[in-house]
């Protein structure tokens, strides 16, 4: 099917909520994508931080072979071996004791159940977070998104539990709290906000005034988890361990899963009939999050993030130009912040076979599969000089 059979089919029968660039792809090989017409991408997306182990990775793609020809889905009413499978490998890269798991299909259903756990758990109904934080789409994961460009007109659908402080404050979360918060709910890098990292020293002070007050600490590591930020998850940089942890995105590699982990203290809170979803879990998906743990593991992909990441930004870092206001991130999740020419610069590189991603207005975020090498850095790397010149 041609790009203009596509883009009239899509015109025609689908909502029109997305502001797609003029591409359409038909497959993809580790650190490209092919569009229809042929033409190739080095990808530096990654589905939005989604396939860090590259496209059509052969053993992921063996064993999703695999699990399809033997067994899609059943029920939760049942045991589902691989579920059980894939929650072993979660717990045995999550921090702390955060050893039990729920899955879910997304990261706004992670944090939906993540917001749940807490306010039963608690018996409380406040909700603190981050301004410029994003926790997702669905109603309460909305109310905790601390951006008002996503809640403006879905305003009735959003409780008035959730209350907002500035990221990386201190002060501002302390004059907010009291014995009626059930949560606060953080990322440990905010992505959609601008790929601003968080303070160590801020997130050790968070976990201990929620020990103090009996709150319950949430880290959305839905963009941050699985290797993205040099670790395997966002707050180990950081030397803490939350209560919970929500998680989605790269961990069945383009799979539709979501999951969050939680101790042996708290998980009871959700018994049987408090909390399920048909879908989540099914064979097919958590079989794609055993394989992908299993990879990641084998290759050090964790390992080459941190290392691939401090590349990058160091010789990104080399470049002078007034155009670049600053350059930060964890692993392989880096912003450059540009003046005005962001989106100009995603053109160029569209233009040039590179996918990149903007957000938060004139923030370029790199947020590749997390196979890459020094190779595609430098292309990206030369495309910026090229750009600035």
């Amino acid at each position: 099917m041609q790009f203009n059979e596509i883009k009239e089919k899509d015109n025609k029968y689908l909502f029109q909520n997305y502001g797609r660039l003029e591409v359409a792809f038909d497959h993809g090989k580790g650190m490209y994508l092919y569009d229809v017409d042929g033409k190739e991408y080095m990808d530096l997306v990654a589905g939005i931080a989604v396939n860090s182990l590259g496209h059509s990775h052969p053993k992921w793609v063996a064993a999703m072979q695999e699990q399809v020809a033997r067994l899609c889905h059943v029920s939760n009413l049942y045991h589902i071996k691989e579920q059980a499978i894939a929650a072993e490998k979660i717990a045995s890269v999550t921090p702390g004791d955060l050893n039990r798991v729920l899955f879910v299909n997304s990261g706004a259903e992670a944090n939906e159940a993540a917001l749940k756990l807490a306010v039963r758990s608690t018996g409380r109904k406040k909700v603190l977070s981050a301004l410029n934080g994003f926790h997702g789409r669905t109603a309460a994961a909305l109310g905790a998104t601390g951006q008002p460009k996503y809640q403006q007109t879905f305003e009735p659908l959003i409780a008035q539990s959730f209350q907002y402080f500035d990221y990386n404050d201190i002060e501002g979360l302390k004059a907010l709290m009291d014995k009626d918060v059930a949560a606060v709910l953080l990322e440990p890098l905010q992505g959609e906000g601008g790929v601003n990292p968080g303070n160590p020293e801020f997130f050790k002070t968070v976990r201990d005034i929620c020990t103090d007050n009996g709150s319950l600490m949430i880290v959305d590591e839905v963009q941050t988890g699985m290797g993205r930020t040099g670790k395997w998850f966002g707050i180990d940089n950081f030397g803490v361990v939350p209560d919970i942890i929500s998680m989605a995105k790269a961990l069945g590699s383009g799979m539709p899963i979501g999951a969050i982990a939680t101790t042996d203290e708290l998980y009871g809170t959700l018994s049987p009939g408090t909390h399920g979803t048909t879908f989540g879990g099914n064979p097919l998906v958590t079989a794609s999050a055993s394989v992908t743990i299993d990879i990641m593991k084998e290759e050090r992909l964790v390992e080459n993030s941190y290392e691939m990441g401090a590349y990058w930004r160091d010789e990104i870092s080399k470049i002078e130009s007034d155009e670049i206001v600053d350059i930060r991130g964890l692993g392989l999740i880096t912003g450059i912040e540009m003046r005005t020419k962001a989106n100009d610069f995603r053109k160029y590189c569209l233009e040039n076979g590179v996918l990149v991603n903007v957000c938060h207005g004139n923030t370029v975020r790199l947020i590749p599969p997390l196979i890459i090498g020094k190779q595609h850095c430098d292309v990206l790397i030369g495309l910026l000089r090229n750009f600035l010149e």
